[in-house]
């Protein structure tokens, strides 16, 4: 039986290797067909390595933008709700999407799982990171700042990607009082250095590994990127510090939230986009708004064709429209005067309402039309993070500044008391970065339940906290190849 078990593994091994190969080095490849020779003959010199990194961000970037992740966490918690169908023999008719339906209504499986594909992407990442890692000290021909701005890249992704399946395969940090409940099995070494049965870790240390790698990250930058490009879609010092900032907050480290967001808010150069130009920048096309500290660049081929972008989920063009709008439940937050309202363009749409085919409302968010790309952080957040920070350490008129200067710059109300601050804080990211990735994760981490009222086909609309099924089953597939891997409970 182990034997069996050991020769299923390798094979997994060799497609994983194999997959990185042809995705980064696929004419060397017709050279030199032997995927071991090809891996370490591409990763001998800095332009082997700098292609690899090329090929790792292109696979960060195809994860977060699937939709399974790319939508999940506002799908979850309730901004957003499906269009109808808009031909066929369902013309009119609302259903969930395939790639989602049964996480949707919090019913997934480690058999058929919806998010088994992000599961092993994401440990491909972390592999391909990892070997880069390891071949970048070796390479002769790269000055010591050059390889320690790779390695920080490739640090940075590694915790990122760790991150990422932190939120959707664990329980949130104060789940339990010393966070011991289960984390994931977090990888330092690449699979072809060896044959390993990892257990997972405890929450703690998986968070605790994250920030040892960010940390690393960014004392191994410089100020120069690995490679040429828009410098908004590669990990550098200021976003690396925007993305500890918010490991901290998740991990309830509020002192250090803090700092880290100060740090990013004072120092990274960034502004907060004014409010003349505010639903100009979300509509612009191909261009991130320019508070953003990381957008991955969206997939291009050689007649700058776009192979795939945000717009596929939430676009309307005028006569096609795509799956996901806003949820009335999310709308209705807003003041009229917000000018974030302003983002949402309403389209009556032919939908079933007891039989008939009825002209219905639905709101289509400008954030992601055109060429949008995924919005990794963004430096509203940061004021956020450091409000929630802030408040969290006793310190509410410093968190009143901070929601304040993004009420402000949205037309909104200005809040004049520190009662209630921590609703206030939640119900302000709501607002503020809907559809970027963040509802479902901020409610369950505040341990509070779901409630979609909108437009819900779930069989699950409400949940309340604690919930086993807040987070998804380990893919059966990968229990079966590593014995101590555990499976999430319930599952």
């Amino acid at each position: 039986m182990q034997n069996f078990k050991t020769m299923k593994y390798l094979k997994y091994i060799t497609i994983v290797i194999l997959t990185f190969s042809l995705q980064s080095c696929s004419d060397f490849l017709e050279q030199e067909p032997g995927t071991q020779t090809s891996i370490d003959e591409l990763l001998q010199n800095k332009e082997g390595v700098l292609i690899a990194l090329k090929g790792l961000y292109r696979d960060v970037e195809a994860n977060v933008r699937g939709e399974r992740f790319a939508v999940y966490s506002d799908l979850q918690g309730g901004n957003i709700k499906f269009t109808p169908t808009a031909s066929g023999n369902s013309t009119g008719q609302i259903t969930a999407g395939v790639n989602i339906r049964e996480l949707y209504s919090f019913e997934d499986t480690a058999e058929t799982s919806n998010f088994a594909s992000f599961y092993s992407a994401n440990y491909s990442i972390i592999n391909q990171a990892n070997l880069i890692l390891e071949y970048t000290p070796k390479l002769n021909d790269a000055t010591d700042v050059e390889k320690n701005q790779i390695k920080a890249e490739a640090l940075t992704i590694r915790a990122y990607a760790h991150f990422l399946l932190s939120q959707v395969y664990c329980q949130d940090y104060g789940y339990t009082a010393d966070a011991s409940h289960l984390g994931i099995v977090y990888s330092t070494e690449s699979i072809k250095s060896g044959l390993k049965y990892p257990k997972r870790e405890t929450l703690a240390t998986t968070y605790s590994l994250i920030v040892k790698d960010l940390k690393s990250a960014i004392e191994n930058y410089s100020e120069t990127a690995a490679m040429a490009g828009p410098t908004y879609s590669y990990f550098n010092k200021n976003n690396t510090k925007a993305l500890l900032a918010r490991v901290y907050l998740y991990k309830k480290d509020w002192v250090n939230a803090y700092e880290t967001a100060t740090d990013v808010i004072t120092n990274s150069g960034f502004k907060l986009m004014s409010s003349a130009d505010y639903v100009a920048q979300w509509a612009q096309p191909d261009l991130p708004v320019s508070e953003a500290l990381l957008e991955f660049s969206i997939p291009r081929d050689a007649e700058n064709t776009v192979g795939g972008s945000m717009s596929s989920y939430f676009g309307y063009n005028g006569v096609t429209y795509a799956k996901y709008v806003a949820t009335n439940d999310l709308i209705n937050l807003y003041e009229n005067n917000d000018i974030r309202k302003q983002l949402f363009l309403p389209v009556n749409l032919q939908t079933l309402v007891n039989g008939l085919l009825t002209p219905v409302t639905y709101n289509f968010t400008r954030k992601f039309q055109d060429n949008a790309g995924y919005v990794a952080i963004r430096l509203s957040e940061l004021y956020l993070i450091r409000a929630e920070a802030a408040l969290e350490n006793n310190q509410a008129n410093l968190a009143l500044q901070d929601i304040n200067t993004i009420r402000a710059r949205s037309n909104a109300t200005l809040l004049t008391s520190t009662s209630n601050l921590k609703e206030e804080v939640l119900l302000e990211r709501r607002k503020e970065l809907c559809f970027e990735g963040h509802l479902f994760f901020d409610l369950v981490r505040n341990h509070k339940g779901i409630t979609r009222n909108d437009g819900c086909i779930s069989t699950n609309c409400s949940m309340t906290y604690p919930s086993l099924k807040f987070v998804l089953p380990i893919p059966q597939s990968n229990i079966n190849l590593n014995e101590n891997l555990q499976q999430n409970e319930s599952y």
